[in-house]
């Protein structure tokens, strides 16, 4: 039986779902168009027609936020989605041959790519075809993949000794039909874990790029980028920093708060022993 719900799940799954929420709204309706430079709402206060204020063009902040939280997800989902569909087919094939050449080969390749950050590879990747979305969404999800490689191989090591995958390889199941029936139902708890908390530091990577120029380029909302045009204003009006900034931490927050409930949740002996700790 799995365990029950947690406050961090809970609290995780809150904040996530308002950032989805935001990013699903955003879709039909913001309180202004993102793009719009209005000069005469140029860092306009909190509050009358902007419920947030508006940054140094006039444009809307809180129109900014829902749209820049629709470019995170997007960018998040399709960086996890890379890493893990690269990653986990690699992790299960070198578990499931643990003592073979290839399996050598993968992780040796694994360690190799793990030696290049998300940064470091989406800068290369945009001094040679261009910094954009897509940059950053291969960059981020190219430097995941060790992490899901390891993850499910660790777990398929696991599985491969257990009474029904022995009794299966006895009968003569081939290692195909070995790791779809088998193998990657008994790990799928354990990657969707990993992609919660891989969810997170796309977060973080792709307002990192963004600030640094490499991520989304204008005029496409990213609060990234809200946070490096805040830059020259960050003493006199703090607030054009403050509200990407909090996003950003709440975000992340929320996904890490749901990956580690989410392992508690559906892991009852990791659950019992931090109770019993």
């Amino acid at each position: 039986m799995r365990g029950r719900l947690n406050a961090g799940l809970v609290a995780g799954g809150a904040l996530v779902a308002v950032v989805v929420l935001a990013a699903l709204v955003s879709f039909v309706w913001t309180p202004y168009d993102p793009t719009l430079v209005d000069a005469a709402a140029k860092l306009h206060e909190p509050g009358g027609g902007h419920l947030l204020g508006a940054d140094k063009f006039g444009r809307d902040t809180l129109s900014q936020l829902m749209v820049g939280a629709r470019t995170t997800l997007y960018v998040g989902i399709v960086a996890v989605g890379i890493a893990a569909l690269l990653g986990t087919p690699l992790g299960v094939l070198a578990g499931m041959t643990p003592r073979g050449w290839l399996s050598e080969l993968v992780m040796r390749v694994n360690d190799l790519v793990f030696a290049f950050p998300a940064l470091l590879l989406a800068v290369m990747l945009g001094a040679v075809y261009g910094a954009g979305t897509l940059t950053a969404m291969i960059a981020i999800g190219v430097a995941t993949v060790p992490a899901f490689a390891r993850v499910a191989r660790a777990a398929t090591l696991q599985v491969m000794v257990t009474d029904y995958v022995l009794a299966a390889r006895a009968a003569g199941r081939r290692g195909g039909a070995v790791a779809l029936r088998h193998v990657l139902p008994n790990i799928s708890s354990v990657l969707i874990v990993q992609a919660s908390v891989s969810f997170a530091i796309a977060i973080l990577a792709e307002a990192a790029l963004s600030f640094l120029g490499f991520g989304t380029r204008p005029p496409t909302p990213s609060w990234g980028r809200m946070l490096q045009e805040s830059q020259e204003l960050l003493f006199s009006t703090p607030r054009l920093a403050l509200w990407p900034g909090l996003a950003v931490a709440l975000a992340v927050l929320g996904f890490n708060l749901l990956g580690d409930g989410l392992r508690d949740f559906l892991d009852p002996k990791l659950r019992r022993i931090r109770a019993d700790g």
